[in-house]
């Protein structure tokens, strides 16, 4: 069974930057469909981005030109890089592992505080 474990989130004024990085278990990383949702109490979970396993790339509008995904097979890692962060931003962001014929894996999700 895949694991996740996120890290790097916390608090940051507006305009700043923060890079999570979503850390997996196992063998199989590089043919993973990697991505990052965030989800505020009250609010549906919302996908930011993800990125295949042939590195193709996909993100939410609000985000594109400020966020960018990738990721690190030889390290089974998948980070976010954020810029510009807003204080709307303001949400748990968690990191998931998709493939075929795999249950969608979550990680245990990272605060990230946009605030001055």
């Amino acid at each position: 069974q895949v694991q996740l474990v996120e890290s790097g989130g916390g608090l940051v004024q507006p305009g700043g930057s923060l890079r999570l990085s979503c850390a997996a278990s196992g063998s199989s990383f590089s043919s993973y469909v990697m991505g990052w949702y965030r989800q505020t109490p009250g609010k549906q979970r919302e996908l930011v981005a993800r990125i295949g396993s042939g590195r193709i790339t996909n993100y939410v509008d609000s985000v594109k030109g400020r966020f960018t995904i990738s990721r690190d097979n030889a390290k089974n890692t998948v980070y976010l890089q954020m810029n510009s962060l807003k204080p709307e931003e303001t949400a748990v962001y968690y990191c998931y592992a998709d493939s075929v014929g795999m249950r969608t894996v979550w990680g245990q999700g990272t605060q990230v505080t946009v605030s001055s």
